[in-house]
């Protein structure tokens, strides 16, 4: 069976911001406990980047163990590294520069690669090389970051794509249907074998969707590609503000933080 999610649900913008600090706070602090280091795939997106610009703060800056925590991505746009839209840029902006944190330590998604599939095969073995995981077993990741498409798309696995097929890489080629089209993501099978994913959701506009993923209803909710995040164990959370959440009706499945 599938784990329950858990849900968090924060009154405003600046106490989702908080809470999701300390949530990856507390695990980071229990994976390098556990085996001395943490490995983090990011989430692009403007609301990832409301907590990458808290976690750049002093007061988190001083409480995580940066040292010891290794950054990886979810997806990227397949473009140069310093595109305006380019989830390693905005990354590197508003949490590598301002912590300081050590270019061996950030495994980007090489998007400029003229061959997208060539750009994912390296990606695949940068990341088997780091988690010490050969083929075909996928690597276990302390946390992956996700975020929600108003289509219900998450990483870059877009509705109907290929990608979502995906059963042997941990790195494909997905195709935005806007856009940067081309996407380097991780697949299915890694994101499954996840230790905790934390879905990062605010805004009215996600209302519907985060309804439609977090309590599916018919075959169409069931096939978004939100949905098929289905942790066997582990723990799957998902941190909304109170806009994201006002269509959910689990009420004695929610926890107010």
């Amino acid at each position: 069976m599938p784990v329950t999610p858990e849900i968090h649900i924060a009154g405003n913008l600046h106490e989702w911001a908080q809470d999701a600090a300390a949530f990856i706070h507390s695990v980071s602090g229990q994976a390098i406990e556990s085996h001395g280091r943490f490995i983090i795939a990011l989430s692009g997106g403007s609301t990832p980047k409301t907590l990458y610009q808290v976690l750049a703060t002093p007061e988190w800056k001083a409480r995580l163990d940066w040292s010891r925590i290794f950054f990886l991505f979810g997806d990227e746009r397949c473009t140069q590294p310093d595109h305006p839209e380019s989830n390693f840029r905005m990354a590197q902006t508003s949490l590598f520069e301002p912590l300081n944190i050590q270019a061996d330590h950030i495994y980007r998604m090489k998007g400029e690669y003229e061959d997208p599939m060539a750009a994912a095969q390296n990606y695949e073995e940068r990341v088997r090389e780091l988690t010490k995981c050969s083929a075909p077993e996928p690597p276990r990741l302390d946390l992956i970051l996700l975020g929600l498409g108003e289509d219900g798309h998450t990483a870059s696995l877009f509705p109907g794509n290929a990608a979502l097929q995906e059963q042997t890489k941990i790195v494909t080629v997905g195709q935005a249907p806007t856009g940067v089209r081309p996407r380097l993501t991780l697949t299915l099978p890694v994101l499954n074998r996840a230790a905790v994913i934390l879905f990062l959701v605010t805004g009215s506009s996600k209302a519907e969707m985060v309804r439609r993923v977090i309590e599916p209803e018919s075959e169409a909710d069931r096939s978004l590609p939100a949905t098929r995040i289905l942790l066997e164990s582990g723990r799957l959370v998902w941190m909304l503000d109170q806009a994201a959440a006002a269509l959910l009706r689990g009420g004695d499945r929610r926890r107010r933080t």
